[in-house]
């Protein structure tokens, strides 16, 4: 059997890269891949095989799929949604040329099981899911829950933040992205849920994101809190002006959707498969928030939070 991991050189595709390693018998071909070729050799030195495959360019995406059995499909790390939509088309095109044997796509949990989300940053999954079913590929969409080690994107938190400005707030049920990988590594393994379409891994419990503030307000000792800013127009201005991050408008302006969803409760759902899955409890989004705290002694940061330079 050949698997490949695309986007392996990312946090969740290396977390299920390391896993499924541990895990295949020798057997199996356990294969990594990235848009960046000079990457390959820290692949080929962990006894990994590396091909590569850019969701820019369909030539290396036909090429890197030849008889791959599965597929860890890793969606675009992109903002831009007409983007990851080519981008993505792109992949499913080159896998069912290829005759990709199972597509395991990595989603978002916004919405739960449902295809119901006006969230932006849904649009792009949901569209992605779309074409994985009109392809006639076997595809698996693990709706990933959200990754509490990103809470200072969905805060705009900065270790300088003491007013934390959101328009809205609601419950979201915060995962370790550790074992977001690990438990994606062991569904490739197991074929346990290859039968269904949408598998849906959450944290154990929902934490608003005033909770998440109380947190770390406690863990830094700063006095943190959190404002709600009526007026998504009165938020974009406000957050646009002076981000740390270097944010642009736009960017504030898109996710005015988030909001309204988290506030309708898109990112409240919470699922007894990763338990299942790990064979254990999995860890409280809560205790992950505070580790990541009290680990960087209040200077934690997200690199999504920040524009590139």
């Amino acid at each position: 059997m050949q698997i490949l991991i695309t986007g392996a050189t990312g946090g969740l595709g290396a977390a299920v890269l390391s896993n499924l390693h541990a895990l295949l018998p020798p057997t199996s071909t356990l294969i990594a891949s990235s848009s960046r070729p000079a990457t390959g050799p820290s692949f080929t030195a962990r006894g990994i095989s590396f091909r590569h495959a850019d969701y820019s360019d369909p030539a290396t995406l036909r090429a890197a799929f030849t008889s791959i059995d599965k597929l860890l499909f890793v969606s675009s790390s992109t903002f831009d949604n007409d983007l990851r939509t080519i981008q993505h088309r792109n992949v499913i095109e080159a896998a069912k040329a290829a005759g990709v044997g199972h597509v395991y796509y990595t989603s978002l949990a916004f919405g739960g099981y449902t295809d119901s989300s006006q969230m932006s940053v849904m649009a792009a999954h949901l569209a992605t899911e779309a074409m994985l079913r009109a392809s006639g590929l076997r595809f698996t969409s693990v709706r990933e829950g959200t990754y509490a080690e990103a809470f200072p994107l969905f805060l705009d938190w900065y270790p300088e933040t003491e007013v934390v400005q959101l328009p809205a707030d609601g419950p979201m049920a915060f995962v370790s992205r550790e074992e977001l990988g690990e438990a994606t590594a062991k569904l490739m393994f197991s074929g346990q849920f290859d039968g269904q379409e949408v598998v849906l891994l959450t944290g154990p419990r929902t934490l608003t994101l005033r909770e998440v503030t109380e947190i770390v307000a406690e863990e830094t000792g700063r006095p943190v809190r959190m404002e709600i800013v009526e007026g998504g127009e009165d938020y974009v201005r406000r957050k646009a002006e002076g981000d740390v991050g270097r944010k642009p408008e736009l960017f504030f302006r898109s996710r005015i959707t988030w909001y309204e969803g988290i506030e309708k409760g898109d990112g409240g759902t919470v699922s007894g498969t990763l338990k299942e899955v790990l064979g254990r409890e999995p860890t409280d989004g809560g205790e992950v928030i505070r580790g990541l705290l009290r680990e960087s002694k209040g200077q934690y940061t997200w690199h999504q939070n920040y524009m590139p330079v």
